[in-house]
């Protein structure tokens, strides 16, 4: 399987604090990854940096062999970002948002309107089209925000907590959506919620304290808990990995 995504050590310090501690993954076409962990664990730092919204501290991140440092506007081509909390103008209609999402893109005419569109379809965002952003719910923003990531029809979508604030009949559309264009693309999804990696993911990483500690299929993260159950492996991956890098990052 051919890697969309290479990361290889991931380093972010932040004065003498550790957040991503020398991470390395990669993702193929077809994969989506359930990037897991607590809060404060390091996902949306390394998501920031696989984005280019961060510089890294340390180590690599290419996106269809473009590195994000030194090849930063190839590699966002190539790239659907939704980061935690989705900024937008919040004075703007969701489709102005949109369509201006779009001419940054480089669209333009009967392509930027055509684009626009399919990506409201795909977020059921047609009814509020003529809406303020700053009116909606925190949910369908969240869509609005799922939907300029999807403009452009990327090989690579990270999503970060896609799902936050949508009612469970909207996160059983996100999850759909998303497995539908998974055969397609490689989707990185950073969440805290384990009940979406069942729901959507083929693997999934668990990091704790800026550290990868497991990299496996859900199935098989099931399997190093006697329950059986996901959650009482992420409880002991994360706290077990939480107590013993605390004191080093104290020192």
């Amino acid at each position: 399987m051919t890697a969309l995504v290479e990361i290889e050590g991931l380093t972010k310090r932040f004065g003498g604090f550790t957040a991503v501690d020398h991470i390395s993954f990669s993702v193929g076409r077809g994969e989506v990854l359930g990037f897991l962990g607590p809060n404060g664990a390091g996902k949306s730092t390394t998501m920031r940096m696989l984005a280019g919204f961060m510089e890294p501290s340390e180590g690599r991140a290419r996106i269809l062999g473009h590195d994000v440092r030194s090849d930063p506007i190839a590699a966002r081509r190539e790239l659907g970002f939704l980061p935690e909390g989705a900024p937008t103008y919040p004075e703007m209609s969701v489709g102005g948002f949109l369509s201006f999402a779009a001419a940054v893109r480089g669209y333009g005419g009967r392509e930027r309107a055509a684009r626009v569109a399919a990506a409201m379809e795909l977020t059921g965002l047609e009814g509020v089209r003529l809406q303020p952003v700053e009116t909606l719910s925190k949910g369908f923003k969240r869509r609005v925000g799922l939907a300029q990531a999807l403009l452009h029809d990327p090989p690579v979508l990270v999503l970060d907590e896609p799902t936050d604030g949508l009612d469970p009949n909207q996160k059983h559309e996100v999850r759909t959506l998303i497995t539908r264009m998974a055969p397609h693309k490689a989707i990185i999804v950073s969440t805290h919620i384990l009940e979406e990696v069942d729901a959507v993911c083929t693997r999934a990483i668990v990091i704790a304290a800026g550290r990868i500690v497991a990299d496996a299929t859900p199935a098989q993260l099931a399997r190093l808990h006697p329950s059986g159950k996901l959650d009482d492996v992420f409880r002991a991956l994360t706290h077990a990995t939480a107590a013993t890098a605390q004191p080093a990052r104290a020192a």
